[in-house]
């Protein structure tokens, strides 16, 4: 990796979910990373346990002027500089110098082309991304969806794009231990965690589970979260009479809801297209869980492989997923199966380790390629990666998932 010897990393606020993937930039780079955070985080976002210990690597751009200062030179003279959610300025200079930047991006149209409408954003969107589009700009790609949303928009980053995600800690089990751990309630386990509110659909699993007792299956459902939907499902497991199958929590720390993961054996995930990624598919996966994921979450074409690793329903569709959670409580050898499936596929590829070293080889590949931006030149077969990380992204429509299919 001798190409690229700093790296600074721009987002708003630093958290949970980047720590791992900037403390493996760390082992790599040791000073030569630094992650600038240019705001304070949310006070429900804090409150929820998304804050962490401050490492040495992070750098606050409110907390003095001589950080700022630090934060605008580091901007230019980095070897690569990935631009989360972070003031534009500080890519605009290097981009003139045609130095190579990534911009970390989810979809842009998850709420459809209704804010191109608004002055202000298509004008944020005209700096950010059209005048940019022939400059040495790339995309890593937090949805499998952000591809397409970008060649939407004007063909903003054409064949630039790359797949990539959230990374939270990658947990080490062993499996034999972890699979005997899960089987301890004597039935099938299914675990539904969260924020409680619309977009995130927790009444889908209720609906579900439902339809299951009825069929005359025997499971326990465990919701843990808060928020707006809390009593309305609350109000329809009694209306059900599923209060022998369904138990509540209230939120836990991230930390502790990872600990909540490795205890079932069945993870729903029912989020509609508004959830961006979706990192509890991610957490799931890790914890060996069987996932039941909804189709147009960001995460789920990218880490989920249908009935090998886990499950993919139609998105808010309640007849897709019972079905799919009929699978698994039809054949308790598949819950195993694809529970460590999941397990390897998070070992193996999808990790903070391997995403940071393949975030640095891209980064070489292109630029030993010599990339000036719209006249892409791409890397050399050594530096290109075939899946994971980093690997090429393609077009994925909403509707790319048929059921049964």
């Amino acid at each position: 990796m001798n190409e690229i010897k700093t790296l600074t990393f721009y987002s708003n606020y630093f958290n949970h979910h980047q720590k791992a993937l900037c403390d493996e930039f760390y082992k790599i780079l040791g000073d030569g990373f630094k992650f600038i955070e240019t705001m304070p985080m949310e006070g429900f976002r804090a409150s929820m346990g998304w804050g962490e210990n401050t490492p040495d690597y992070v750098l606050r751009t409110y907390e003095s002027v001589k950080n700022a200062s630090i934060a605008d030179k580091l901007a230019v003279s980095s070897d690569l500089v990935i631009m989360g959610t972070a003031p534009e300025d500080y890519c605009e200079e290097r981009l003139k110098e045609g130095k190579l930047t990534f911009r970390y991006s989810e979809r842009p149209l998850k709420e459809g082309f209704i804010k191109f409408f608004i002055p202000r954003l298509t004008k944020k969107y005209i700096r950010m991304h059209l005048k940019n589009r022939n400059k040495n700009i790339y995309v890593l790609c937090a949805s499998a969806f952000t591809a397409l949303d970008f060649k939407k928009m004007f063909n903003s980053y054409p064949d630039k794009c790359y797949k990539f995600g959230y990374f939270p800690v990658h947990k080490e089990y062993d499996l034999n231990e972890l699979m005997d751990k899960k089987k301890k309630e004597g039935c099938v386990t299914i675990l539904w965690l969260g924020r409680m509110l619309k977009l995130k659909r927790p009444d889908l699993i209720v609906s579900a589970a439902k339809n299951l007792k009825d069929l005359g299956y025997d499971f326990k459902l465990h919701m843990v979260g808060e928020g707006e939907m809390r009593p309305v499902l609350e109000d329809m497991v009694k209306r059900s009479g599923l209060e022998d199958r369904v138990t509540f929590e209230d939120f836990l720390s991230p930390d502790k809801a990872r600990e909540r993961m490795s205890e079932y054996m069945i993870y729903v995930m029912t989020s509609n297209k508004l959830e961006g990624w979706g990192s509890v598919i991610y957490e799931g996966l890790n914890a060996s869980c069987a996932v039941v994921a909804s189709h147009i979450c960001g995460a789920t074409p990218y880490l989920i492989k249908d009935k090998e690793n886990g499950l993919i329903f139609k998105s808010g569709d309640v007849k897709s997923l019972t079905n799919k959670l009929k699978m698994l409580l039809d054949n308790n050898e598949l819950i195993e199966k694809y529970g460590r499936n999941a397990y390897e596929t998070m070992h193996s590829k999808w990790n903070p380790e391997n995403a940071a070293k393949s975030v640095l080889k891209l980064a070489e590949g292109l630029i030993k390629a010599g990339s000036d931006g719209f006249n892409v030149k791409y890397p050399d077969k050594e530096y290109i990666i075939e899946d994971g990380p980093c690997s090429k992204a393609g077009y994925l429509k909403n509707n790319w998932y048929k059921d049964g299919k």
